[in-house]
């Protein structure tokens, strides 16, 4: 058994995913959480809220998808660790899996996923530092990824519902949809949002689940070379470096440069 082999199991648990997440009607079937007097208090639309409710929902499916092909799961064991879940199959190999979501900012446009650092454990390949085993015995990195909308309208997050007024309370998020990919196939040429120094993805939903970005035009090995030798502005100051390349356009051309002395 290989990585392909393993990520067309995996596809075939998507029905699965949208029944654990979504209603009929495609609302998500979390409505807030209950405290032990019967009262319901409902989700802000806070991201990461919905993120770790979202991981926590999907990991008893992924737990049963894993014992049902005989793999061994071994869970991060802390919060900034990479990957999320390691598999280990019969044969020894080793996949990484990440558990992303975000939310749609169009017909056919997300906010972005963050793909993981790439510093530290990306670069130095045979360091255990904050990665459940070394990156390089790793066969694949995966990443499972959850789209959904935001419902219009702001709930209001002081009001306490009863139980019996379950069916009341209007779901903070609907429309689920899954894609299963390499990381390397959706990352895009920048960083994620924010000071960290994590691979960004690209942002079309329907490149996202064909696994269209534009490394997917090269190889991995292109895609692991620009992110191994990518620098920030702070990180190029910080070795009083140039910025060798911005884009992948760039690098190609740095990378060419490079190759000809």
């Amino acid at each position: 058994m290989n990585s392909e082999d393993f990520r067309e199991k995996l596809l075939s648990y998507f029905a699965e995913f949208k029944r654990t997440l979504a209603t009929d009607n495609g609302d998500w079937v979390v409505k807030g959480f209950i405290d032990i007097y019967r009262n319901i208090y409902t989700i802000s639309i806070d991201t990461k809220v919905i993120s770790k409710i979202i991981e926590l929902m999907l990991f008893p499916v992924i737990s049963r998808f894993a014992i049902v092909n005989k793999f061994k799961m071994i869970l991060s064991e802390h919060q900034n660790h990479y990957p999320d879940i390691t598999f280990i199959l019969p044969n020894n190999i080793k996949i990484a899996l990440d558990l992303k979501s975000t939310y749609k900012t169009g017909p056919d446009t997300v906010n972005g996923f963050t793909l993981g650092a790439f510093t530290g454990y990306f670069r130095q390949r045979k360091s255990n530092k904050n990665i459940t085993f070394p990156y390089e015995q790793y066969s694949a990195h995966y990443v499972l990824g959850v789209i959904y909308s935001r419902r219009d309208g702001k709930q209001d997050e002081r009001k306490i519902y009863k139980l019996d007024s379950l069916q009341n309370i209007t779901s903070v998020v609907k429309d689920f949809t899954f894609l299963f990919q390499e990381k390397w196939r959706i990352s895009g040429e920048l960083p994620g949002s924010g000071n960290t120094k994590n691979i960004g993805s690209i942002r079309k939903i329907s490149d996202l689940i064909d696994g269209k970005g534009p490394f997917s035009l090269h190889s991995e090995e292109i895609f692991a070379d620009y992110w191994m030798n990518y620098l920030t502005a702070d990180m190029a100051r910080s070795i009083d470096s140039n910025i060798p390349f911005r884009n992948l356009k760039e690098y190609l051309e740095w990378r060419n440069r490079l190759n000809k002395k």
